[in-house]
């Protein structure tokens, strides 16, 4: 199975909307798309925000719920085609050097902190040492 990128998902949503509000009478609402597209209800509404800004589609938000209308479907050709997961495994990897010099920067801490705490008990020590020998 192919990997689905925005320009073929908000061309299913678009066709979803056309469909619903035809057999509706009615513009549909998110969760109709969602549900005619078995998606989750967080990818399309993910997706109807991406073709809002995109100007595709409009939504509106009203006493009876949030409603969607297509506003250009014309601009759905404008939309990026390829994978979807570049700009997010990018982030990913910046994420892990980040998290990995954080790790570096950790150890590096708990080291130095190892070592004043070794030199406290052996000054600590020293100090014991020298007040027993000046006690008897």
């Amino acid at each position: 199975m192919r990997k689905k990128d925005l320009y073929t998902e908000a061309h299913l949503v678009v066709a979803a909307i056309r469909v619903l509000e035809y057999r509706e009478h009615t513009p549909p609402s998110i969760e109709a798309v969602a549900k005619l597209l078995s998606f989750s209800a967080e990818h399309a509404h993910l997706i109807c925000k991406k073709l809002a800004r995109a100007e595709v589609v409009s939504i509106a938000e009203g006493p009876f719920g949030t409603r969607l209308f297509i506003q250009d479907h014309q601009r759905l050709e404008t939309l990026p085609k390829g994978e979807p997961e570049a700009p997010l495994k990018d982030a990913l990897e910046a994420f892990q050097a980040s998290r990995k010099n954080m790790d570096a920067r950790i150890a590096s801490f708990k080291a130095k902190q190892t070592q004043k705490q070794k030199a406290l008990f052996a000054r600590l020590d020293q100090k014991l040492k020298g007040d027993l020998k000046k006690d008897p």
